[in-house]
């Protein structure tokens, strides 16, 4: 028998869960600093969970059964609620997001082969290019630097991006889109009281306001693209086979019908702000996690090191790094990028025994389905075993969302998982990054769940 004892396992900070509801006040309050704090125990514990509230009747449905009803089984029963759209279009338009029926479902025929797993096979080597360039950045900082290791994760996603998306370059400062997108999710994420209560569009909104100049660098940073691209094709000359010369080309496979600049917009900006922002914190609590616990840490590290040995990190290699992938899906469990979804259902519907009035709104939270006690074990720790292929055979596909499910399943999820791969591999085969002693990182839920503050490590 031996005598080792098992280190205990890192449980990352968080919101504890209420034992007692809210009052209205105080429910705003919250849901505005972040809604991460209004969650019940009650949630965490039970597969369905009815009530009245700020927001109307709402069920918050944790039973995967239940969830895959909701999001394929009768997806057509169920859209996107009026809050959503009232704190996303904003920024994002009428893009895949956002988009809902007929256009939604012609925007998605239309891009989903941009994202086949050979076109997006076909981006790895912009993305080892960017991970390498991030590494040989750190590299020339003197030992023991600190680093602020979010802000540089959203650095090298927009890298990968401009490689990707818009391979002649940015009309503008990098840097300056990064701090737009940081800048837009803190001000359009926090919940606003007449968002909750419906207000109509033209009564203003602190956030909206704050929001406008980051919404406004969006929309002139894609139009300068587009048009320089549109002036390129249109000359004959060759242009890149990127993102933005597919979705310029882009045609509906059921009606040869093409997007509108508008579509093409929106969408650009819906890959820019969303699709960038839940890669980098991914790797951002990724990081994190692994800095916290040294026996996670050291199996990544000897997994890299004996995969990609002293060669370049190749597409052969992604399916040997077993390990790696199994912490960035533990790192999104943990903290997923969208940590709330809601649908508001078009007519009656029957939950088992729960009955879904027109009109009312369910709630599926990843962030809650992910740490649910009757779904994982040991859920608030940092685990990534359980993403191993023996272990990862007993999770039921609607217990853990990341990317969502059914019909809206986050059409950009491969390209996302193999980014993070790829960087988190580059950077563990080079670096070693440790928290800033007495340095607190908690998430706060600002559309996409970001640390609340810097990730600072050295």
């Amino acid at each position: 028998m031996s005598d080792t004892v098992e280190a205990p396992l890192f449980r990352p900070p968080h919101p504890r869960p209420r034992t007692e509801p809210l009052g209205m006040v105080a429910f705003l309050r919250a849901a505005r600093e972040n809604p991460l704090a209004t969650w019940m125990e009650a949630h965490f514990e039970e597969p369905i969970v009815t009530g009245e509230g700020a927001l109307g009747r709402m069920t918050v449905v944790n039973d995967p059964a239940v969830v895959r009803h909701i999001l394929l089984d009768n997806a057509a029963n169920y859209r996107k609620d009026d809050l959503q759209i009232r704190i996303l279009a904003p920024g994002l338009g009428r893009g895949l997001v956002t988009a809902e029926g007929d256009e939604w479902r012609l925007q998605r025929r239309t891009i989903a082969p941009l994202f086949t797993p050979r076109t997006v096979g076909g981006f790895f080597p912009a993305m080892v290019e960017a991970a390498e360039r991030l590494v040989r950045r750190w590299q020339r900082r003197r030992d023991g630097r600190v680093v602020d290791a979010s802000l540089d994760m959203t650095r090298v996603t927009l890298d990968v991006l401009e490689r990707t998306i818009f391979t002649q370059g940015v009309p503008r400062d990098p840097d300056a889109l990064g701090r737009a997108i940081t800048r837009y999710f803190n001000s359009i994420g926090r919940v606003d009281p007449l968002d909750i209560f419906g207000f109509p569009d033209w009564v203003p909104r602190i956030g909206r306001l704050r929001a406008r100049p980051s919404i406004q660098f969006f929309e002139e940073t894609v139009n300068e693209l587009i048009n320089a691209r549109k002036a390129l094709l249109a000359q004959g000359a060759p242009a890149p086979r990127d993102l933005l010369t597919l979705l310029l080309e882009a045609a509906d496979p059921e009606t040869g019908k093409g997007l509108s600049d508008i579509e093409v917009r929106t969408n650009i900006i819906t890959f820019i702000g969303a699709g960038h922002e839940t890669t980098a914190n991914a790797l951002s609590w990724s990081l994190y996690l692994i800095s916290q616990d040294e026996r996670i840490r050291a199996k990544v590290e000897r997994e890299v090191d004996e995969v990609l040995g002293e060669g370049p990190l190749e597409p052969h290699h992604l399916e040997r790094l077993v390990y790696t992938r199994a912490v960035i899906d533990e790192a999104v469990r943990l903290y997923p990028p969208a940590p709330y979804m809601s649908r508001t259902a078009i007519a009656d519907d029957a939950i088992g025994s729960v009955e879904i009035p027109a009109g009312s709104m369910v709630v599926i939270a990843p962030y809650v389905l992910h740490r649910h006690r009757t779904l994982w074990d040991q859920p608030d720790a940092f685990r990534p075993e359980r993403f191993l292929t023996e272990e990862r055979g007993r999770i039921d596909r609607f217990a853990y969302l990341p990317f969502g499910a059914g019909p809206r399943v986050c059409i950009g999820a491969s390209f996302s998982l193999q980014e993070a791969v790829i960087v988190l591999a580059s950077i563990v085969r080079h670096m070693r990054l440790d928290l800033v002693q007495g340095h607190e990182v908690v998430p706060v839920q600002r559309i996409t769940l970001r640390p609340g503050a810097a990730c600072r490590c050295m």
